[in-house]
């Protein structure tokens, strides 16, 4: 009986510690967004969605050294082409104003993109050299975020004069090798 007793009193505690954790209760069940494109789990950022438009595009812009996905609603399906124009073109005024900056501004003067076999190319013509700056980093990883949230994108590779560019990955290092979200997962915090 007394066996009895100290497990009924384990679990009581193991009950207690539980409740205690910080975790609020909810009074009724709410809808979670999972995340845009083929991110990875630890990459779990929901975009924020405006309200006019047919479908989605999702952009990630930077606030705070961090990358930062934003859902706008668009009319149609944006070719891969256009979508990084809009990414180039940086936050609307509304976005700005919820602090969002966009890092490509003064890291790459241009870039092109070339969707094959599921593979976005992006030609940049950087304006600084590499080094893995954080700045530097924020900004590719804007473009591969941006455009493996696509349905049909899995990977980017970056090309400067049709050899393969090094860039920064979300932990400082430096790679030549095709990136998805994941290289940058630590970077991505929620709107």
């Amino acid at each position: 009986m007394t066996g009895n007793r100290a497990g009924v009193a384990v679990a009581a505690v193991l009950l207690a510690l539980v409740a205690a954790c910080g975790v609020p209760g909810e009074d009724r069940p709410r809808v979670v967004t999972p995340p845009p494109g083929p991110l990875p789990p630890t990459a779990t950022a929901a975009p924020t969605t405006a309200e006019t438009g047919a479908v989605t595009e999702v952009l990630y812009f930077s606030r705070d050294d961090r990358l930062v996905p934003v859902t706008r609603r668009i009319d149609e399906v944006p070719a891969v082409e256009v979508q990084l124009r809009d990414l180039l073109a940086g936050p609307t005024q509304a976005e700005r104003d919820d602090g969002l900056t966009n890092a490509l501004t003064g890291a790459l003067s241009n870039a092109e993109v070339e969707l094959v076999d599921r593979q976005a190319r992006v030609t940049v013509t950087a304006t600084v050299a590499e080094t893995g700056s954080t700045h530097e980093m924020l900004a590719y990883g804007q473009i591969v975020c941006t455009l493996t949230a696509r349905a049909d994108v899995d990977t980017v590779v970056f090309l400067r004069d049709g050899a393969p560019l090094s860039v920064p990955r979300g932990d400082h290092s430096l790679s030549p090798d095709p990136l998805t979200g994941a290289d940058y997962a630590l970077l991505i915090t929620p709107r």
